[in-house]
């Protein structure tokens, strides 16, 4: 690895020099746009849209647009004269319990190295991190923008996480939230029963970008000249819940099965006792048929 940035955590009167790595990388294909027909790729050309010449690198700035339409130019001799309080430090502000961090504010993350003579400084942060359970928030400027950002330790690195600022993120307002749900006891437990049935140590080694694979095995086939392999389709997944409660019951049972777990016997459901049915009456015989009374003399 390269190291992006280097400078040096500034907490009370200690200096600890570090080097600033890039703790992640994007595993995606990079496409260049091409001509379909002879496969040239095509250029895209910095045209003035209001003298129509092309423009060189050396000749753009930067320009800010106001709401009114009027638009003002700011040179990078501009921007050197704003101010950057952290400069090459990384400036601890204060420490504050790991909990209480919100995930939604988490950018890019980073590795901390020390440098050869700071080795027991950084071990020193390191371990009183670890042993209060607090991360370090702190300023400091990465290419030319300052950024809040929280110290925490992963193992024995010290990780930089750049946040969002309080403005960045946006309020979750949707109007049907706010309206009354009502929800049987049985579905709160079936749900409960539904997460402890899924429930598990997350292990992101285990998962796979399915949709990566399939795309480098398509190139690589391509490449080869040979005719791509289809392509499995997965299940769909349901559109529709038309009974919540049974929906519940069947997904607790397809993630049992999927560990190997019989599903739980069903008890059965108590139906109504069908009416008895009436014996048919037999037809009533036919009597036979009176012979008349003789008459008598």
């Amino acid at each position: 690895m390269r190291a992006i940035w280097k400078g040096a955590v500034s907490f009370g009167l200690v200096n600890v020099p570090v080097r600033l790595f890039s703790a992640t990388q994007e595993h995606d294909i990079r496409f260049h746009q091409v001509h379909r027909e002879d496969g040239g790729r095509i250029r895209m050309k910095r045209v003035c849209s209001a003298c129509g010449e092309e423009v060189a690198w050396d000749q753009l700035a930067k320009g800010y647009e106001a709401e009114d339409g009027r638009l003002v130019v700011l040179t990078d001799e501009d921007f050197e004269q704003l101010p950057l309080a952290t400069g090459r430090e990384i400036d601890v502000v204060e420490f504050v319990p790991t909990g209480q961090v919100d995930p939604m504010l988490f950018g890019k993350s980073y590795y901390l190295e020390p440098d050869a003579r700071a080795a027991k400084p950084y071990a020193l942060l390191r371990e009183a991190l670890a042993a209060t359970d607090r991360v370090a928030v702190v300023k400091v400027a990465l290419r030319q923008r300052e950024s809040l950002a929280v110290l925490r330790v992963l193992d024995k690195v010290i990780m930089m996480q750049t946040l969002l600022w309080p403005d960045e993120i946006r309020a979750a307002d949707f109007p049907i939230l706010e309206e009354d749900v009502e929800l049987r006891p049985q579905e709160l437990r079936m749900a409960a029963s539904l997460v402890d049935s899924m429930a598990a140590d997350f292990e992101p080694e285990e998962f796979e970008d399915d949709y990566q694979q399939a795309l480098v095995k398509l190139v690589e086939a391509k490449l080869e000249g040979a005719e791509p392999a289809p392509v499995e389709a997965g299940e769909e997944s349901a559109t529709e819940v038309v009974d919540l409660l049974s929906a519940l019951q069947a997904s607790v049972d397809r993630a049992k099965a999927s560990r190997g777990e019989k599903p739980e016997k069903k008890a059965p459901v108590k139906k109504a006792a069908p009416a008895k049915k009436t014996a048919k009456k037999a037809p009533a015989k036919k009597t036979a048929k009176k012979t008349p009374a003789r008459k008598t003399a």
